[in-house]
């Protein structure tokens, strides 16, 4: 099936008709047809999507923020309609489930909001999941009866509610406290970590705190995203070895757009731990991509540059389009399989949300 053979819009079982914010250019199909429609396997399990409302964002200053114009115009409220919507679009033909989870706004955030929106949008998926929104300064009795109330799957901590008030350079800790921890390991619990510091995994801290906390509390199911945020391979090459020994550690590869990157993961960490995600809504739907250099990356856009393309076809595609070119370029060349391919979109994501529905049954009995 062709890109141009798929509707945009449907009817779906837990929200109105939806329709995907985006029009098709003929780039984009070209992508799809000549390079991903054989590569993207007819099941996926996508483990970084985000589910939320702009109202769940209560800072006043909002609308003139970095958020304001993005979020708040085109993508104010992020549904699972509008998700599938979304991947009916540019995966046409595919069945898809998912890990989901708030968007993490900066404090103040409307964060009993977004949890009871997350988990109404997923109510009734079976083999879906949510995550809770968490921040350090939430009480063991208060998540506790969160995870009572709503089948949360585990915690989505972030940096920006570090406790020291430094989103750049916080340890895992100053974010994700170890009283949170231990209840993740104690329910068999999944953790979303964006792991913080400016050499992200190639960090010697950073390293040495998921080495501690993933053998002090081996029940948490630790997922790091963004290739253990390693938008270029330097960073992961240097964590990989250490990594790859810490068996409650799974990796996601949401909006990473290099190659190169993806290569260090799969070859550093085992095919059998790195899963396939989106960093829908919205990133995996704009137009552009994450490009890296020196020691640095950032996002590239249709807006943010001034290069003279008149010597090429200079229209972008979808982020998520670029992450699955890397993707497809790193599989062939590390050898993966078609079967490893196929565990990579769908297998090992399925496995490990499967394992903590059965905790989540198995304390709700």
């Amino acid at each position: 099936m062709t890109i141009s053979d798929q509707s945009q819009s449907a009817v779906v079982a837990n929200g109105p008709i939806a329709e995907a914010p985006f029009t098709l250019h003929e780039v984009d199909r070209r992508i799809w047809d000549e390079e991903l429609a054989e590569f993207v396997p007819q099941k996926i399990f996508d483990v970084h999507t985000h589910i939320y409302r702009w109202a769940f964002n209560l800072d006043p200053n909002k609308e003139s923020s970095a958020y304001g114009a993005l979020v708040g115009e085109k993508y104010a409220e992020a549904t699972w309609s509008l998700l599938d919507a979304c991947d009916r679009a540019l995966f046409p033909g595919r069945q898809v489930h998912r890990l989901a989870f708030p968007f993490p706004f900066g404090h103040p955030c409307d964060f009993a909001g977004s949890n009871a929106f997350i988990a109404e949008q997923t109510a009734g998926e079976r083999q879906s999941g949510s995550l809770m929104l968490v921040h350090p300064g939430m009480t063991v009795s208060e998540i506790e009866r969160e995870l009572e109330a709503r089948p949360h799957l585990g915690f989505k901590p972030y940096r920006f509610y570090s406790s020291t008030g430094d989103a750049v350079n916080c340890r895992i800790t100053d974010f994700l406290p170890e009283s949170q921890i231990e209840i993740a390991h104690r329910h068999g619990l999944i953790i979303m970590m964006h792991i913080s510091k400016r050499d992200a995994i190639a960090d010697p801290e950073n390293i040495a705190d998921l080495q501690r906390l993933s053998e002090k509390y081996p029940n948490a199911r630790w997922i790091l995203a963004h290739c253990a945020r390693s938008y270029s391979a330097w960073a992961i090459e240097k964590g990989a070895a250490a990594l790859r020994k810490l068996p409650n550690i799974w990796f996601d590869v949401s909006s990473v757009c290099e190659s190169d990157a993806m290569e260090a993961l799969l070859a550093g960490v085992g095919f059998e731990r790195v899963m396939y995600g989106s960093d829908d809504l919205p990133v995996g739907v704009l137009r552009g991509k994450y490009v890296a250099f020196g020691f640095a990356w950032a996002y590239l856009s249709e807006t943010n540059h001034s290069m003279s393309l008149a010597h090429c076809d200079g229209r972008m595609t979808f982020t998520r389009y670029e992450q699955l070119r890397a993707m497809r370029r790193a599989a062939h060349r590390v050898g993966m399989n078609q079967r490893e391919i196929e565990a990579m979109f769908y297998d090992t994501a399925a496995n490990l949300v499967a394992g903590a529905k059965s905790e989540l049954k198995g304390r709700r009995v």
